[in-house]
């Protein structure tokens, strides 16, 4: 990878963390899984599997590491999945191919290590006759330790996701909603009126109260001191989406619409942060089955960030109208906002300090999260061969409500990407990236990088896939 600076966005954003802010010149990635067997010609597979996946990353350069991106165990019963370990997931109704990133859990960060109970597909509802299916999540992980201002933080997670319409139908709805929550931990940087000698509520007998997001069931209990009356009668910092999505699918092209609400205070359930939200629009024309041409676009996504009311610049506690300064990612208990291991969980476009220009005026945890985004994602493959992606990206940002940015900055980030397959070794892909950044958010930087992929499966029991790869 070479680089005029910092690593440029479209190059390590929504890339699980893999990808260092700081120049690396080569990369060496490694992977391994196995996956539940497929069902037969008959329609039949076991009733219960198993599988693993693991991912391994060498950066070397100026910030050299090695990560574990993926070690996990996962079994299944019927439609019912277990896991546990790191699994690379994205969380909401998105399109997850060229999407600028789901807004509460956009794959920017490097996985959480969780134990995860799961109905991971949509699965009909029985008597519904397919016409009603459901899936969701429920999950308890951890916050990492190093580096981070308050420590032995637990994550909590679940979610549910609905759908109307059988699978071959041409129109379908969706709808649903996930819940995260940072809670438990300890710091020596916590002031008085946020903790008791820096400690946060730790025992398992709030759990309820944490995963059901209820007030505090031991309101007398003298270890819990929070920053006001109202958030007394919470534990943790509850945050997440409510998400709606609409499908349509045609002879020549299917449509997915989908709009993301975001919670992370008062002001959805008041109804005063509504013009806040993730909108977007992919489209996937088809291909007529025998046609060849020069070139062919397969998927525009097109999508529109905003966060920049968060129900306005005021909090009065007893008026509704005026629960605002959301402060979206940040929280006055977990100083270090929705990051791990520095990088925004959710969408990219919300920018930590480490990632803004220095003379931006500092904040711990978010330090811009009130933001107006335009973003356009194009795929297309040309001459049946060379698979190309672009991603191009337009902000103007605000900083946040207790600290703003002045002048509004505006930011434009590009991609353009190429991927060719080789008929050498069997199962080789050489990929180039070339991707910019200019204007007054980020640094400006210009970078790109040659990655020479091979995979192959192993045969076996199970059916292991294993895919080296090097980016230079």
């Amino acid at each position: 990878m070479l680089t005029s600076g910092k690593t440029p966005f479209w190059l390590r954003a929504n890339q699980y963390g893999t990808v260092p802010l700081q120049n690396s010149f080569m990369r060496l990635e490694a992977e391994a899984h196995a996956d539940y067997q497929a069902r037969d010609s008959t329609g039949y597979r076991p009733k219960m599997d198993w599988g693993y996946g693991a991912n391994v990353i060498v950066n070397a350069g100026a910030s050299s590491q090695v990560l574990l991106t993926e070690g996990y165990l996962k079994g299944r019963i019927g439609a019912f999945e277990l896991y546990a370990g790191r699994r690379k997931e994205i969380i909401g109704l998105v399109d997850t191919l060229l999407t600028s990133g789901s807004y509460i859990w956009s794959g920017n960060a490097l996985p959480f290590p969780k134990i995860q109970l799961a109905l991971p597909a949509f699965t009909p509802i029985p008597f519904t006759k397919g016409v009603l299916s459901v899936m969701g999540t429920f999950s308890h992980g951890w916050f990492e330790n190093q580096g981070r201002l308050v420590q032995g933080t637990y994550l909590h997670q679940s979610s549910f996701y609905g759908r109307i319409g059988k699978e071959s139908w041409r129109f379908k709805f969706y709808g649903g909603f996930n819940h995260q929550v940072m809670w438990g931990g300890y710091s020596d940087h916590l002031d008085p009126g946020v903790s008791v000698n820096g400690k946060l509520p730790s025992n398992i007998k709030y759990y309820p109260a944490v995963i059901l997001g209820i007030r505090n069931p031991f309101p007398d209990d003298q270890t819990i001191q929070t920053i006001t009356h109202f958030e007394e009668n919470r534990i943790g910092n509850h945050l997440g989406s409510i998400d709606l999505a609409a499908e349509l699918d045609l002879n020549t092209v299917n449509f997915y619409a989908y709009r993301q609400f975001f919670y992370d205070d008062g002001s959805l359930f008041y109804g005063t942060n509504l013009d806040d939200g993730l909108n977007g629009l992919r489209i996937r024309p088809k291909r007529e089955n025998g046609l060849r041409s020069n070139f062919y676009l397969s998927q525009i996504t097109v999508e529109y960030l905003f966060t920049g009311s968060q129900g306005g610049n005021a909090f009065v506690l007893d008026d509704p109208k005026l629960r605002g300064r959301d402060d979206y990612f940040n929280n006055g208990q977990y100083l270090d906002g929705w990051t791990y291991f520095g990088r925004t969980v959710g969408t990219p476009f919300l920018s930590p300090q480490s990632e803004v220009r220095p003379n931006l005026p500092p904040r711990s945890g978010i330090a811009n999260n009130r933001v107006s985004l335009f973003h356009l994602g194009l795929t297309g493959v040309l001459l049946d061969k060379i698979n190309l992606t672009t991603k191009l990206s337009v902000s103007r940002n605000a900083g946040t409500y207790p600290i703003p940015y002045p002048n509004l900055p505006t930011q434009f980030s590009g991609l353009l990407a190429a991927s060719i397959p080789l008929n050498i070794l069997g199962g080789t892909e050489i990929k180039a990236m070339f991707a910019f950044d200019a204007g007054d958010l980020l640094p400006s930087s210009t970078g790109m990088f040659i990655a020479l992929r091979k995979s192959g499966v192993l045969s076996g029991k199970k059916t292991v896939i294993v895919s080296p790869r090097s980016r230079f």
